[in-house]
């Protein structure tokens, strides 16, 4: 190794066990009410690992994901409850917008031809820590479309399918 390298793995030897050991487990909710699915959300140094597996969705489809600004779920108001998506950065929405992407933008995901989707997503503008970007206490939601990624303020993904409350308390 040479002496730079051996400088950077020390020093990220050095690092907390816990600085990134931040984790959060959910559960997806469908409009019926229904438990559809899982996420784990891990942080890391380059932001949230969310790994998601949900059943009950569209088959063969493209699915807007997104982080919604509010930590409810309730499917008798079509999960409308968690209001829009988490931008804390007062941005316009998608990464093909000019002064985009919300913090709670993120790619679309796929589901198979059963209407399950198994996926792993980093968004690097978020974190389960404090600050202005901690999505504790927020959502996770799928929509009916896909998100087109320009469209203000949701990307026209549709209508919200699943949703999930991010644990407020750190572990």
């Amino acid at each position: 190794m040479k002496p730079l390298t051996i400088g950077l793995f020390c020093a990220a030897l050095a690092l907390p066990s816990t600085a990134f050991a931040q984790e959060a487990q959910t559960s997806f909710v469908s409009l019926d009410g229904v438990e559809t699915g899982t996420a784990t959300l891990t942080e890391t140094r380059g932001g949230v690992l969310i790994d998601l597996e949900l059943g009950g969705l569209p088959a063969n489809a493209w699915l807007g994901f997104h982080i919604h600004e509010t930590g409810s779920c309730d499917p008798h108001s079509g999960h409308d409850s968690a209001g829009g998506h988490f931008n804390p950065g007062n941005v316009e929405h998608g990464v093909l917008s000019e002064t985009g992407p919300h913090a709670g933008d993120m790619p679309n995901i796929h589901s198979d031809a059963d209407g399950f989707a198994r996926v792993q997503v980093l968004n690097p503008n978020v974190t389960l820590g404090e600050g202005n970007n901690s999505i504790r206490g927020r959502a996770l939601m799928v929509h009916a479309g896909a998100d087109d990624h320009r469209s203000q303020p949701t990307g026209n993904a549709g209508d919200r399918l699943a949703c999930a409350v991010i644990d407020q308390a750190a572990p």
